[in-house]
């Protein structure tokens, strides 16, 4: 492997601002592994020599990055690897760190003030980057030495800097020609982000792009006195965006930070023929003036009165705040009815009514604009689709919303409305190709208009794609909610496709036949999906949100008892063989990772994890306990490694606290802190390497003389320990924190961590304790309120309380 795929080798870096996105970075960067030093300025008129005094601003940063929610940290422990100073005094520290980041005040001057210094600091080699969002690279390294300029780039976080995929990246003429491509390598699989290469242009490609889609759409809604609620029910879920939308997005990002960045645009981009789009608007400028920023001061387009669980809309119109309105389109209903997110965008613009008229017109100029822009902002158009999906949240890029329309279609349609469509995209269609893209993702290429050809698609080279089609020879076998798969090297893939990857009869069948298979023709198996493009918390889907609730309210409604019985024992016994099989197997998870989908990975030799996983045994919440082998497996885990004589009962009040309380893990690393994740687990920063990494993990067990476990068991704590966690949930119940029926649930779940009725210091066996599982889960189930918990979550998305 040469240097460049290796990526370049960064232990620590120092962070040059301990503002937002400062504490963001470093707070990252710290979760990847990375020792921090984080400096700011002294705070301003501070005359004491007391060093505490004098690093005010950076412990505020720490603490601010500490206290944060959504969390910045993986692991509140990661903020250890982050030390804390002042520019003044502790400058000189660079010298001792492979990366430094830029992340003060968006001001030249200050700016190149501060490289001036690290000019004579840094040690050759350093990599020097800036946070900025815009200033041109020609003017932050005017004057610097020739090593300076060599070892500089620009590197654009997206706030808040753990979630936001994207990392746009930006070399100048005089930068070393082997910088840029080892920094991708080594921000995907350190640090886990999507790297986009941007030209050095004003606001470079996301924000380019994405802001002018949002500002034309905010002018044409005003220009046609249409409401922000009719905006955000068009470009939400029904056009392939996050379900914030447009206005509610603003008021997440700062409505003071989306008036700096098209303000900001407007200034620069003096030649632009849509620049007056960027304007900030009379109402943006009112919220700006009142201080009404969004979610930071909470309220700006919207704002919500807890007490009442009413929402309020500030009217473009009147200048005040009303209750926010419910839109209705049949364009949007049939968009919303579509399962991918091209078809949802194709019904949305092709119906006949207001909605889809502004949203053909608003998509139209977004995709026209986006083709202007290439060999501006970027050389390619992979890098502008990438830009929005990753830095916007869109399902779709620009030109693979153009594909998922028709292009030639489209640009028929363009040209009857009177829109001027770029030349180059005719070229294009004129030439014969009809689409911007060819092939699945991660096999497929683009439309290159420098050649004037196809060129292949940038990907990690880690990438491992399950096919799309069934019609693949790669498909082993199949049914209504899972696939298997041949994924190369004696290795086999099954993978979930029922809806959020719930856990049905279907995919507990398939499970059964794989490990048959696996075993009679692969050297190992992983279990892995890509998710269903829509679903989950990042629209890139969950590898599984638990049971197929609708399942098993069905067979409970109909009297189905054996049929349920034999359901969760087949589940039982197919997690079982996951753990004896006698090839390894190693689980995939991401996102959401809740119920059977925690107990399926709890059941497999190896996790291998991506950082952003949402881990948990929740079925207290509708009323029930884990059933599927949850029980024994976390509390396994937790036990694991423990001294002989140490008292069981410490581990089974961590394991029902945890499951009692439907603790969900908010990442790997605190999933390993909970017991999920063992500490031989691993973790996949990049999602894309997600699969191949769990594969390389199978392959490695399977070449070094894998032998099938023994059968688990573990010493309970019997009836002594039944008493005592009893006990304690008899005074929460009489405390008021918890109903009867909470106790009786939680009762059942006691009994079945102290192992039954058996005497404390019991050997009780894994087998025995699914057994148990088993009766509590039938026995909840035939419970009316456990039913009405079903029911209610099945119809709100959420637990009820009774």
């Amino acid at each position: 492997m040469n240097a460049v795929n290796r990526g370049l080798n960064i232990r620590r870096a120092a962070v040059l601002g301990a503002g937002v996105m400062g504490r963001g970075i470093a707070a990252h960067l710290a979760g990847c592994g990375i020792e921090v030093v984080m400096l700011d300025i002294v705070p301003p008129g501070e005359t004491s020599d007391k060093k505490a005094d004098r690093d005010k601003f950076a412990a505020g940063g720490l603490q601010a990055a500490l206290k944060n929610k959504p969390a910045l940290f993986y692991n509140k422990a990661d903020a250890d690897m982050i030390t804390i100073g002042n520019f003044d005094d502790d400058l000189g520290k660079v010298a001792e760190v492979d990366w430094v980041i830029e992340v003060v005040k968006e001001d030249l001057a200050i700016k190149r003030a501060l490289f001036e210094k690290l000019d004579a600091l840094v040690k050759p080699g350093t990599l020097i980057s800036s946070n900025t969002s815009g200033l041109p690279l020609a003017q932050l390294i005017e004057g610097r030495s020739e090593s300076f300029k060599q070892n500089f780039i620009i590197t654009h976080f997206f706030n808040p800097v753990r979630y936001m995929r994207l990392l746009e990246v930006v070399d100048g003429p005089e930068t070393d020609p082997t910088l840029k491509p080892k920094f991708t390598v080594f921000a995907r699989q350190i640090l886990g982000k999507g790297v986009v290469i941007a030209k050095d242009s004003p606001a470079f490609i996301a924000n380019r792009i994405g802001t002018f889609s949002m500002m034309y759409t905010m002018h044409k809604m005003l220009e046609q006195k249409y409401s922000p609620e009719f905006v955000d029910a068009i470009f939400g879920k029904a056009a392939g965006r996050p379900k914030s939308a447009l206005f509610r997005t603003g008021d997440v990002v700062g409505l003071d930070t989306l008036s700096f960045v098209t303000t900001d645009l407007y200034n620069n981009l003096p030649e632009d023929p849509m620049r007056d789009y960027f304007k900030v608007p009379n109402v943006l400028q009112v919220l700006l003036d009142k201080g009404w920023l969004g979610a930071k001061s909470k309220q700006g387009f919207y704002k919500r009165d807890r007490a009442t669980k009413t929402t309020y809309t500030f009217d473009p119109y009147t200048l005040e705040y009303r209750e926010k309105e419910k839109v209705r389109y049949p364009s949007i209903k049939a968009a919303l009815g579509q399962e991918e997110s091209g078809d949802r965008i194709k019904a949305l613009v092709n119906g006949d009514d207001e909605a889809a008229k502004f949203a053909w017109d608003c998509v139209a100029q977004t995709l026209i604009y986006a083709a202007n822009r290439l060999g501006e902002v970027s050389d390619d158009l992979v890098q502008i689709d990438n830009g929005l999906k990753w830095g916007f949240g869109h399902d779709l890029g620009p030109f693979e919303v153009w594909d998922a329309l028709g292009v030639q279609a489209t640009v028929e349609r363009m040209e009857a409305d009177g829109y001027t469509v770029p030349g180059w995209v005719k070229e294009m269609l004129a030439s014969g190709r009809a689409s911007f893209y060819v092939g699945e993702y991660g096999e497929r290429d683009f439309w290159d208009t420098q050649s004037k050809s196809a060129a292949t698609e940038p990907v990690s080279p880690r990438l491992l794609r399950l096919p799309s089609s069934i019609k693949s020879d790669q498909l082993i076998s199949k049914n209504a909610s899972a696939r298997l798969w041949d994924i190369g090297d004696g290795v086999a893939c099954l993978e979930f496709k029922s809806k959020m990857n719930a856990v049905d009869s279907d995919i507990i069948k398939l499970m059964h036949e794989a490990i048959d298979i696996a075993e009679d023709r692969y050297d190992a198996l992983v279990i892995g999906n890509h998710g269903n493009p829509g679903e989950g918390m990042d629209g890139r889907g969950v590898f599984s949100a638990g049971a197929n609730l609708l399942m098993v309210m069905m067979a409970v409604g109909q009297g189905e008892w054996d049929q349920l019985k034999d359901m969760i024992h087949g589940f039982q016994q197919a997690n079982l063989r996951l753990r004896h099989s006698s090839i390894p197997v190693v689980a995939a998870p991401y996102s959401l990772t809740l119920g059977g989908g925690a107990e399926i990975c709890l059941g497999a030799d190896a996790i291998q994890a991506h950082p952003e996983l949402y881990m948990g045994l929740v079925e207290v919440g509708v009323g029930l306990i884990p059933g599927g082998g949850g029980c024994f497996g976390l509390l396994h885990n937790l036990t694991e490694g423990a001294l002989k004589d140490a008292d069981p009962v410490t581990f089974v009040k961590e394991a029902a606290l945890t499951i009692g309380m439907a603790k969900v893990a908010t990442s790997a690393e605190e999933a390993r802190g909970m017991g999920f994740l063992r500490p031989s687990d691993r973790i996949t920063m990049d999602r894309d390497e997600l699969l191949e990494g769990a594969k390389q993990r199978a392959l490695g067990m399977a070449r070094s003389d894998y032998r099938a476990p023994k059968p688990r068991s573990l010493k309970v704590s019997g009836t002594t320990g039944f008493a005592t966690l009893y006990s304690f949930l008899w005074g929460m119940k009489e405390s008021h924190f918890m109903s009867d029926h909470d106790l009786k649930v939680l009762s059942k779940l006691a009994y079945i961590l102290t192992g039954g009725d058996v005497v404390a210091g019991t050997t009780v066996t894994e087998a025995r304790m699914q057994e148990l599982e088993l009766e509590a889960f039938l026995s909840l189930c035939g419970e009316a309120k456990s039913q009405e918990r079903i029911q209610y979550m099945l119809m709100n998305n959420k637990p009820l309380r009774n």
